[in-house]
């Protein structure tokens, strides 16, 4: 009985989730359960942490290559950081290292357009592989995010959380989810002007259901599942530009 259940809320949620009528605010609560689980409130910070410190190590000499290729190309500062909505409302500065000419938020709007002039050279390439979200383990070894869950908003959009939508709270933002496999390319989708209003209109109110999937479906087979979806997604967008260029 209770496995059925948990199969009509299923069909439930993804109902919700697919009917362009129900915001993400507006889906029922009820149905958004997963993140009460200990896998989220325990489990999974212990997980991140130790996959993190293991991979900061390791890493490590592939982070000063790219700090210094970002510094000869540049100059400093190597990381951007900027204000982001957080876990259970606490906002938090992001590390990444920095794709784009310094004070690049005072210029432009907060969303990357489609053959942004902001992105610096050695950034183009860092955005294409993703390299420039290794900074990201200093943030998950702080506790501020994980490997998986939705990716770190403006405050400026998470302050404007209604209904269901402040769920997202509840996870623990992270480096991919449901709506980074979704959006890998979100700089075609934005177009190369009006980027912040193209992402209100066509991008956030998806995004912000599927944030709320993650809230609702986080598991460890869940967090497994969009790691590998991940990888191939970018292995195939590194794989595309590749032969673009040859």
């Amino acid at each position: 009985m209770a496995l059925y259940c948990r199969k009509a809320d299923r069909e439930k949620l993804e109902m919700q989730l697919e009917d362009d009528n129900i915001t993400a605010a507006q889906i029922s609560p009820e149905l958004v359960t997963g993140y009460k689980g200990i896998y989220n409130r325990v489990i999974k910070r212990g997980i991140d942490f130790i996959l993190a410190l293991i991979l900061f190590i390791i890493t490590s000499p592939i982070l000063l290559i790219i700090s210094a290729m970002i510094v000869a190309d540049t100059g400093f500062p190597v990381f951007y950081r900027a204000d982001r909505g957080g876990y259970r409302q606490k906002n938090f500065k992001i590390f990444k290292f920095r794709t784009m000419i310094q004070n690049a938020d005072k210029i432009g709007g907060g969303t990357t357009a489609l053959n942004d002039s902001r992105i610096t050279k050695s950034g183009a390439f860092l955005r294409k592989t993703k390299l420039d979200e290794f900074a990201n383990l200093i943030s998950i070894l702080a506790g501020n995010m994980s490997f998986i869950g939705p990716r770190p908003e403006l405050i400026r959009y998470t302050s404007q959380y209604e209904g269901t939508e402040r769920l997202i709270h509840e996870v623990r933002p992270g480096i991919t989810d449901y709506s980074s496999i979704e959006f890998i390319n979100l700089d075609e989708i934005v177009g190369g002007s009006n980027a912040d209003e193209m992402y209100e209109k066509l991008v956030l109110p998806k995004k912000n259901k599927l944030r709320v999937k993650y809230a609702a479906t986080v598991s460890f087979g869940t967090d497994c599942r969009l790691f590998f979806l991940t990888v191939g997604k970018v292995l195939e967008k590194v794989v595309k530009t590749v032969l673009q260029k040859g």
